[in-house]
């Protein structure tokens, strides 16, 4: 294809900034799981782990081979989740028994976000709508500047959801009240996808396509920092894309974030100071565990790096370009799926591929799920299931 630029997992999406317009959520010729390089075939291994399932059920048609993000979420110890066809659920993690069940008559493109009260979830038609946990009747709805593809993100007193056309908003939680607006820079050209909000007590974490992480207060919207998670570099827009699409971590007062054709970067909470930084480019959150940080490239390498020297423990490249999710760490490994539906198995401590298991043919797109031993995933297909790790004897 005459891309000239090494783009995978996310198709481009146009927008025209004279308009102020999105062109679409143009597919440039391909469907939503085409990537521009040839992935490396299935890597053939000999298991020593394996994956155990406790149980599954089906959540409508899933993302309905649209290109979506429609992770579940755990919360107070009910599983939500959502397909494209409105088809919304809640479960009991443990078993899988459904608490309730509700058809809501809306086309999905971002959900589910919750908190104490509320259910938050994003239609096609620009709304961000806000339910009451027990799944009956609808508490608000607020119209949005377009759609948003990121599950919108609640600490209790607001809700902030962020929208394709690179503006965050934050919502009264009790009554849909508009608080606050924050408007970030849209480069010409940009992937198809958002970063979740993390919103905390008191600050807001909102990354944009610019390559921009801002913290702003989440009472007010007023900017406290920001910081360049990568710089737009090269002739051409294909060579300039510098998307943040990978959620912000925030541990122990300090933000880890990764970035397309960018860094992978530690920074203080309070102040964005910078900690340190290295060279890396991922759609997807990095994954702290060990004392080290994981991270699942957007070419399909996963690296490992001393959270504290920088130093690179391992690589692993065997998954290049197959659409590899973020990374869960579980008992010493690591879990991550693919545009087949494959979970691979890694072992932290070098990176060697022990085990894999097809879990969706339509393929695995969101992050997975941790909650004590039991681990859950949402396929593209719509096959919702818990299972736990077994390692031979």
């Amino acid at each position: 294809m005459p891309w000239g630029a090494r783009l995978s997992r996310r198709l481009a999406t146009v927008r025209h900034l004279a308009l102020g317009a999105t062109l679409g959520g143009l597919l440039v010729g391909c469907s939503s799981n085409d990537t521009f390089e040839q992935p490396k075939p299935l890597p053939e291994i000999e298991s020593t782990v394996w994956l155990d399932k406790v149980w599954d059920t089906a959540v409508g048609d899933g993302h309905d081979d649209q290109l979506l993000f429609l992770q579940p979420v755990l919360s107070e110890g009910e599983l939500f989740a959502v397909s494209a066809d409105g088809e919304l659920v809640s479960l009991d993690p443990q078993t899988g028994d459904y608490n309730w069940e509700r058809d809501l008559d809306r086309e999905i493109l971002a959900g589910v976000g919750a908190d104490s009260e509320n259910l938050y979830l994003g239609t096609r038609e620009g709304a961000l709508i806000a339910l009451p946990r027990s799944g009956e009747g609808e508490r608000w709805a607020a119209e949005l500047p377009s759609e948003i593809l990121a599950p919108p993100q609640s600490n209790g007193s607001v809700v902030v959801a962020q929208t394709i056309d690179g503006k965050a908003l934050a919502f009264d939680v009790e009554t849909g009240e508009k608080r606050w607006q924050y408007d970030g820079v849209i480069p010409v050209l940009s992937f198809r996808g958002n970063a979740t909000p993390w919103v905390g007590p008191e600050v807001t974490l909102v990354a944009f396509a610019s390559g921009q992480l801002y913290a702003l207060l989440s009472e007010t919207g007023q900017p406290l920092w920001q910081y360049a998670v990568g710089e737009p570099a090269g002739r051409t827009e294909l060579e300039r894309l510098v998307d943040v699409d990978a959620t912000p971590v925030v541990r122990d007062g300090v933000v880890y974030v990764t970035g397309y054709q960018g860094h992978v970067a530690a920074v203080d909470l309070r102040s964005g100071q910078e900690i340190w930084r290295r060279q890396a480019s991922s759609f997807q959150s990095p994954t702290l565990d060990y004392g080290n940080v994981y991270i699942s490239g957007s070419n399909g390498v996963i690296s490992a790096y001393n959270l504290f020297n920088r130093q690179e423990l391992w690589v692993q490249d065997s998954l290049e370009w197959r659409q590899t999710t973020g990374l869960l760490p579980v008992e010493g490994y690591l879990l991550t799926g693919d545009f087949e539906g494959y979970v691979h198995i890694l072992s932290q401590l070098d990176g060697s591929l022990q085990g894999q298991e097809q879990i969706d043919e339509q393929g695995l797109r969101v992050p997975m799920i941790r909650n004590d031993d039991l681990i859950y995933m949402y396929g593209n297909g719509g096959e919702l299931a818990a299972f736990r790790l077994k390692e031979a004897e």
